[in-house]
């Protein structure tokens, strides 16, 4: 049948997101490399609500979605910090092949990316929710910054002046490589973004996070998206700290 196909040709699609996303950074085009995780966030949507749709579900296809999500949301989310490390100040002697070895810290994700979804495919417990920050979302995250420094344009004052230094710091973008690659890999329970039907019992805190989350892109542009898997990982924090108290 056709359709059992379906799910899997969107997966690759997802790959070849990143696979475009990857030539991209490599040009230092970060923009076009994080509109391309973009794209391929949404390809990662559509498969598996394809696969329940249709009732497709299989073994292949949960194993190529994981390699998919290697390519689009561990290599390249990797090589942007790399290339921001690069323009940082971190690109400091010593070097290695070219480029300073602060800068390899980068690929911390993609290895993080990568056994968050190994144990992922092994882990029962996450059927309908996660353990650990979702490699798009830590990649959504670490894209968001060539989009905020393309939105601060050439402002030189205020708080634009801070942000974007703070994104171009070698400390701070180890510090996020360091702390995201951690929580990739973390014991920390989160709700994920699967409806299995639209009431609002059933569904309260994903609803208010989505509200929350458009009111913030309205607000802050893509200065929103760090603040969106912020409130992501603290709305999980809360709701579990209520659900244990329930108990």
């Amino acid at each position: 049948m056709i359709k059992k196909h379906i799910p899997n040709t969107i997966t690759c699609f997802n790959l070849v997101s990143g696979c475009i996303a990857i030539t991209a950074a490599f040009s230092d085009r970060l923009i076009v490399a994080a509109i391309f995780i973009g794209i391929a966030a949404i390809f990662d949507f559509l498969d598996g609500m394809m696969a329940r749709l249709l009732h497709v579900k299989s073994d292949i296809g949960k194993e190529l979605d994981s390699l998919a999500d290697v390519v689009s949301f561990g290599v390249v989310p990797g090589l942007i910090i790399f290339k921001l490390l690069e323009v940082s100040k971190g690109s400091f002697a010593p070097t290695f092949m070219g480029f300073g070895i602060l800068s390899y810290i980068g690929f911390i994700i993609p290895a993080c990316s990568a056994l968050r979804l190994a144990k992922f495919n092994l882990d029962t417990r996450q059927s309908d929710s996660f353990i650990g920050v979702p490699t798009p979302a830590n990649a959504m995250l670490i894209g968001s910054f060539p989009l905020i420094l393309w939105q601060m344009g050439c402002a030189c004052s205020g708080i634009y002046k801070h942000i974007k230094g703070l994104i171009l710091s070698p400390y701070f973008l180890v510090a996020v490589t360091i702390v995201m690659s951690l929580l990739l890999v973390a014991e920390l329970p989160l709700f994920a973004m699967k409806f299995k039907n639209l009431s609002w019992k059933d569904n309260k805190i994903r609803f208010i996070f989505l509200g929350l989350s458009l009111l913030l892109l309205f607000i802050f542009r893509f200065i929103a998206l760090p603040l969106i898997i912020f409130l992501y990982i603290m709305m999980s924090v809360l709701a579990l700290k209520k659900k244990n108290e329930a108990q």
